[in-house]
């Protein structure tokens, strides 16, 4: 069965959701799951989902699904206090500003776990978590001070460094053990 046009051009796989909830790979021509639509995400593979009646793209809603999926799931990797901030964001003046935020986030912490990685390759110094820690806490300061100047104070900041403390306690105890 031939692809679409679309598909072919951009890469992108069309999944379609029908009103049974039941999910169509189009390129594939068959019926997966929203753990399958998970395994794609961590594979790199990109789709798109609409529903099969209307047409609108519905791949927002479909990865929100699968988070809450697997935040149920098991271990969580959402925080409370960051939902919290998250939902007092909507309606928030900034509001329009945190998608940009988060996406700049992601982009510098999976910059750094590749950085993490290339270290266990011996690319990267001697040391480098401090380095990382040192650059994290330059993010973390540029995009506060740009999103909320002087919000939080002394106080929200050694919070924040102590809990980026925390964290690299955590990855070199973590490397230690193996």
């Amino acid at each position: 069965m031939a692809k679409s046009k679309t598909a072919a051009e951009d890469g992108v796989v069309t999944i379609k959701k029908y009103a049974n909830r039941r999910l169509y790979d189009t390129e594939r021509s068959c019926y997966i799951t929203l753990e399958d639509l998970g395994t794609m995400v961590r594979d790199g593979r990109e789709f798109r989902v609409v529903d099969a009646k209307s047409g609108d793209d519905i791949t927002h809603n479909v990865l929100t699904q699968i988070i809450m999926d697997e935040e149920t799931r098991g271990e969580t990797l959402l925080p409370v206090n960051f939902l919290r901030h998250l939902i007092g964001m909507y309606g928030d003046k900034m509001q329009s500003m945190v998608p940009q935020y988060l996406e700049a986030s992601m982009t510098a912490f999976r910059k750094n776990q590749q950085d993490v990685r290339a270290a266990f390759d011996g690319v990267l110094g001697s040391n480098p978590l401090a380095e990382l820690t040192r650059r994290n806490m330059e993010m973390f300061q540029q995009a506060a001070g740009a999103l909320i100047p002087g919000v939080g104070g002394a106080k929200a900041k050694d919070a924040e460094i102590a809990a980026l403390k925390a964290e690299v306690a955590a990855l070199k105890a973590e490397l230690a053990k193996k």
